[in-house]
């Protein structure tokens, strides 16, 4: 990449992601991320839980992973580093264009050129999935073209400390977990464990909702802020909530629960992370000590879910 981005020594791994100087670049990127998730939703095998709409986390930005499609497969994978999108394809071929300076318009009508040309044909719902800041298609979105190079790259940089955190905190759990990945609908990095029981028939909310919250779960995930929450932060629920969830301890110290919603939410503002002396031990002590709230409070099989290192 021509123009590295450079960090102090303090921000290299945690740099700072202020809403504010990026939140035009966030939204086109959001977009984007809810068009090429749309097309794994539309082609690949649905999974409970609605696994099979995620992306996921790839050494040089997004990707989809391989995606079913006739005899074949194919991938699209989104560049941070050289910001680019590409589809490559199991028999061979390839197609690439650039992500700077185009607009959601110019995104969906690229996109849907290029799998055409290779053959793959997806028949989405082309327009955006509940967020406040898109409200026409896709194709007629001429407003969203903001995309800051730099931004982008350092979005992408915290989320490869995320993730590996993450992966960490799920190799410790023996239970049903999902992957470590992204959800389009509020772009959320996120890692789910499941206690194997059913939970009670979720009231209101959609199938989608219904379909997510069928079993009991608790749930950690990063997102990088929005209209309401107005800095990058980290979450953690736990469904169906248990009585006295937010009387228990959380760490680091800067993390606290926040009641003023439907539930309790274990919160840890990433700039307070990032302020801590080893900000991935704290990451994982958040994670564990909302785990373990969640767990505790829900009479989970906290022993027997928990990975066992032999020495």
């Amino acid at each position: 990449m021509e123009d590295q981005i450079q960090f102090s020594d303090s921000d290299s791994i945690f740099p700072p992601l202020p809403i504010e100087e990026w939140e035009e670049t966030k939204h086109t990127l959001h977009l984007f991320f809810q068009i090429v998730g749309k097309i794994r939703l539309t082609l690949f095998p649905k999974m409970n839980h609605w696994w099979h709409v995620t992306l996921y986390l790839s050494p040089r930005g997004m990707t989809t992973r391989p995606i079913p499609y006739g005899n074949i497969i194919f991938e699209i994978e989104f560049d941070f580093i050289d910001h680019t999108i590409i589809i490559r394809t199991s028999n061979g071929q390839e197609k690439s264009f650039g992500l700077e300076g185009i607009s959601v318009s110019d995104f969906y009508k690229q996109i849907t050129s290029a799998l055409n040309e290779l053959g793959i044909e997806a028949h989405i719902k082309a327009t955006p999935y509940d967020v406040p800041f898109g409200k026409v298609p896709f194709e007629s979105d001429q407003e969203h073209s903001s995309y800051d190079k730099e931004y982008v790259n350092r979005y992408w940089r915290i989320l490869v400390q995320v993730n590996s955190v993450f992966e960490e905190f799920r190799s410790r759990f023996i239970g049903k977990s999902t992957p470590v990945h992204l959800y389009w609908h509020h772009a959320d990095l996120a890692v789910t464990r499941y206690s194997g029981k059913k939970a009670p028939d979720y009231e209101g909310g959609t199938a989608a909702d219904r379909e997510a919250y069928s079993h009991e779960v608790i749930s950690v995930g990063f997102w990088a802020g929005d209209e309401k929450v107005r800095a990058p932060a980290f979450y953690s629920y736990t469904y169906p909530e248990p009585k006295g969830l937010a009387q228990e301890p959380l760490a680091p110290k800067e993390a606290f629960w926040n009641t003023e919603g439907a539930g309790s939410m274990a919160i840890l503002m990433y700039d307070d992370l990032r302020k801590t002396q080893s900000p991935r031990q704290a990451l994982l002590d958040y994670l564990e000590s909302a785990y373990q709230a969640g767990a505790k409070r829900a009479n989970w099989k906290i022993e027997e879910l928990e990975l066992k290192i032999a020495k």
